[in-house]
């Protein structure tokens, strides 16, 4: 990962990085890490945390209308011809 200082505006630079290390997630594992976790707790968490993406995709998917994110005959080959042919 790099960051890049302008004109001496580390604090801005600085800002960027935690930006960044945070979008990576890299604050969440290690506050994740702090202490051990059980596996029998680690399995229970990863299962709620999967149940919460669950909802989450069905919650955007019911805003947009309740369809396919892309409707039946929009992919187009690249020769424009029939997919199931090529």
């Amino acid at each position: 990962m790099e960051v890049t200082v302008h004109s001496r505006d580390v604090e801005k630079a600085l800002r960027n990085l935690k930006k960044k290390l945070q979008l990576d997630g890299l604050f969440a594992e290690l506050k994740k890490r702090r202490h051990y976790e059980k596996p029998s707790v680690k399995k229970k968490r990863k299962q709620l945390e999967a149940q919460k993406r669950r909802r989450k995709l069905l919650r955007r998917t019911r805003s947009n209308g309740g369809g396919a994110s892309r409707p039946s005959g929009a992919y187009r080959s690249p020769a424009g011809g029939n997919p199931a042919a090529g």
